[in-house]
């Protein structure tokens, strides 16, 4: 009868816990062509948990999309672009930490999807994220057939049909896949980012007009 008892007051709590979660977090950037709302991934904890420690300080407000490649992704996060001149090469900071990988097979590179930034396998072996840069993916549509032929190529290991779905459809980078830590995604404001990834760059893929981040915050905090 004990036994019982104490398997009920645990399912209890389990489910008291389940139901008593906070939901995922979203986050608007409010940027200077439009807001965009992301919502982050429980699964993915330590750059999830870090993303909105820095929205809450303020980290992000009136930093630069310094980094934008038409048909694949726009990058923010690098602090030293606050203030920039216009002939400023941007995309070497960010605070004196990185964060381990963590790759998870459920989150892809789809159009929207939000992931860290991070320096190449060379000088970063173990491929752990930066601090703060991220980026927002565009990318593009592909073919059932090219997706096979990443596949058959080595490109990447398989695609779920999720992932087919969404690549053949919204498009993105599946190149990128458990490569580069996804740990977000847009739900409002795709067509803010089309907007962005449209507009023209210099040699080093920054914007000739400043794309701002007004300011980032917690949505309903």
């Amino acid at each position: 009868m004990k036994k019982i008892f104490a398997s009920l007051i645990f399912t209890f709590l389990v489910t008291f816990q389940v139901f008593t979660q906070k939901a995922s977090p979203e986050i608007v950037l409010q940027t200077s062509e439009g807001n965009i709302t992301l919502r982050l991934y429980d699964n993915t904890p330590l750059h999830s948990k870090n993303f909105v420690k820095l929205v809450n300080d303020g980290y992000y407000d009136n930093q630069l999309f310094h980094r934008v490649i038409k048909n694949f992704m726009i990058q923010s996060g690098d602090p030293g672009s606050i203030n920039a001149k216009p002939s400023a090469r941007l995309g070497s900071g960010g605070p004196n930490y990185t964060i381990p990988p963590e790759f998870n097979p459920l989150y892809y590179h789809k159009k929207g999807a939000i992931a860290a930034a991070r320096l190449s396998d060379n000088m970063n072996p173990k491929k752990e994220s930066s601090g703060s840069q991220f980026y927002i993916v565009v990318g593009q549509v592909f073919t059932k057939n090219q997706l096979d032929g990443m596949v058959k190529n080595g490109q990447h290991s398989a695609f779920s049909k999720e992932e087919v779905d969404s690549y053949t459809s919204i498009g993105g980078t599946p190149n990128l896949d458990l490569q580069y830590t996804v740990f977000g995604e847009v739900v409002e404001g795709l067509d803010i980012i089309d907007k962005i990834s449209q507009v023209l760059t210099d040699a080093n893929d920054r914007p000739i007009v400043d794309i701002k981040i007004i300011k980032a915050y917690i949505k309903n905090k």
